[in-house]
């Protein structure tokens, strides 16, 4: 079967010169509107379609992608299909190279960088047009060797190699957002309960907090408070943080893990939510808001969208459009009754 092959009607194949011929244009301006191609006007390219439908004509799309040289396969390698981010990430890119007709190999590397190269060797050989790389933090990971004879485009934790291309949440901008949102609330005195130290997602987002609080001449109720992502920890800063300062108005979780064991402090210590004291988290993870009593005020990351992104920078690479550089996700909050409607 060749590009022009087709669905078959009466006693042979739809050809694309049998859409030309009904459309009244030829073969090479057929291809180019079936294609998607510039210099098609719209008109001609409307008329194409419309005969391309009315004959039932679909080109083959493995033939299609190898008389462009490509084969039409996209891989996928990522190191954490068990953590929260992955998932979304990869729906996605899969959604976005869906759209193009591109098919997906997904490899799980875990953290393991001889099972990445192994992963690497694999996709290589089966002549995949392009790579998206996901990390499982936001810190910067080793960038795959220079060599790579594909694009290569790095999702949620950019490369340490500066101009490689990268989709990465903007943790600072989410900070910031999320306190704004506080103060609209009418909060003044906001608490920050974060995770581990070392994840840049933690100090990015207290970077942000903090700026939009200087923003307001204001500072954080006590020095942000490092531990872990869960729920346990999470309880137990909500803790300290009323202990230290019995005159908190608001508590800022670093997740809605940690934020789902504030609310059960706070809750335990006798301390209405919202009315005394706001909760708001990050992550918008369905289980931990939806499920959280009240219903848990989150930032959105948009995980989603930085898979779709992605993939969208990785077509376009391959399509010899190149991108440098990191691109920022905008993140959003999600208003729930954790923090109550604004003052």
């Amino acid at each position: 079967m060749t590009e022009d092959d087709g669905p078959t009607t009466g006693a042979r194949s739809v050809t694309l010169k049998d859409v030309a011929r009904l459309a009244g244009v030829s073969t090479a301006t057929a291809s180019k509107a079936m294609n998607g191609r510039d210099r098609v006007g719209a008109q001609t390219r409307s008329r194409v379609l419309e005969a391309a439908e009315q004959l039932r004509f679909t080109p083959n799309a493995l033939a299609r992608a190898m008389h462009a040289g490509r084969s039409g396969t996209v891989g996928l390698l990522a190191h954490d299909l068990d953590g929260r981010f992955s998932l979304p990430i990869l729906m996605g890119a899969e959604d976005a190279f869906g759209v193009g007709e591109t098919s997906v190999l997904l490899c799980d590397a875990r953290e393991d960088s001889i099972r990445e190269r192994h992963h690497l060797r694999a996709l290589l050989s089966r002549r995949v047009d392009g790579l998206i790389v996901v990390g499982k933090t936001t810190n910067p990971r080793p960038p795959l060797p220079e060599d790579v004879p594909v694009p290569v485009v790095y999702a949620y934790a950019p490369s340490e190699r500066p101009g490689d291309p990268a989709v990465v949440p903007d943790n600072v901008q989410a900070g910031r957002l999320a306190v704004a949102h506080l103060l609209a609330s009418g909060r003044r005195r906001v608490a920050h309960v974060s995770g581990v130290q070392d994840y840049l997602a933690a100090t990015d987002r207290a970077r942000g907090a903090r700026d939009a609080l200087a923003d307001a001449g204001l500072e954080l109720l006590g020095p942000v408070r490092y531990g872990a992502w869960t729920e346990e920890w999470g309880r137990a800063g909500a803790r300290a943080v009323l202990d230290q300062h019995p005159d908190v108005d608001a508590v800022l979780c670093a997740s809605d893990q940690i934020a789902r064991g504030a609310l059960e402090a706070l809750r335990e210590g006798g301390v209405r939510v919202p009315e005394d004291v706001a909760v708001m988290g990050f992550d918008d993870w369905a289980p931990m808001v939806l499920g959280s009593r009240p219903e848990l005020t989150s930032v959105d990351m948009d995980f989603e969208g930085i898979g779709r992104r992605a993939a969208q920078l990785l077509e376009d690479a391959m399509a010899g459009r190149p991108a440098r550089g990191t691109l920022l996700v905008e993140p959003r909050v999600v208003v729930r009754g954790s923090t109550g409607p604004p003052a």
